[in-house]
């Protein structure tokens, strides 16, 4: 995080920084300059026939560079990272009306619909199931699976007929006579773009995932 850095006040303190906190890289040049202050004052009153050693402030002045490199390093990291995750939303946003595919447990319907996209390892029948936010049960079935890329859309019915409203349903896609857990993708329109601390998030529709969880824009 970048901060500004305002010179020493008259009475010494160290700078203040934007957020309102010291900054380090201030409060180490006004330390840096009493010591020199210090330094020249011993170097003009030491005593000639004993004078004093200079390994220490030497020691000292290497200890001071050293901080200041590090302090310099950290804040030109913090302006890196800040100009990566801009790059990124700035990605995200793009992505608004999209169609893409994510990984997440549960599924947006939108429009009436929500489609599943899963990998099958061989010809087999494949249980999909949804829930609702409950994870009372809403609808199942079971298709013959292709070896490789599959899809299936729910249409919002459930079991009895009754049709859902948009919004977020838990899905389980299961293999093996229900017994193996076929791991799946969820599709759909990216609506808006979002940020959860530090990271973009995608939102489609009433699901919130970051974007690491995209796996493909359609």
């Amino acid at each position: 995080m970048s901060t500004s850095i305002s010179a020493t006040s008259p009475s010494g303190s160290a700078g203040v920084g934007s957020s309102g906190t010291a900054d380090p890289l201030a409060s180490l040049t006004s330390n840096f300059n009493t010591f020199l202050t210090l330094l020249t004052t011993q170097l003009q009153n030491q005593d000639p026939s004993n004078p004093m050693d200079s390994s220490q402030f030497t020691s000292e002045l290497v200890q001071f560079t050293g901080v200041e490199a590090q302090i310099t390093t950290n804040n030109s990291l913090g302006q890196l990272i800040q100009l990566t995750q801009g790059g990124t939303a700035m990605q995200a946003a793009q992505m608004i009306g999209k169609q893409v595919d994510v990984t997440s447990s549960q599924a947006p319907l939108q429009n009436g619909s929500a489609t599943i996209d899963f990998t099958a390892p061989s010809a087999e029948p494949v249980t999909i199931a949804v829930a609702n936010s409950s994870g009372t049960p809403l609808y199942q079935t079971t298709i013959n699976a292709n070896p490789g890329a599959n899809s299936f859309t729910w249409q919002g019915q459930t079991a009895s007929g009754a049709t859902m409203p948009d919004g977020l349903y838990t899905v389980s896609v299961t293999g093996g006579s229900g017994k193996t857990a076929v791991p799946f993708t969820v599709r759909g329109t990216v609506t808006g773009v979002g940020s959860s601390g530090t990271t973009p998030q995608l939102d489609i529709g009433p699901l919130s995932v970051g974007v690491s969880a995209l796996t493909a824009v359609n």
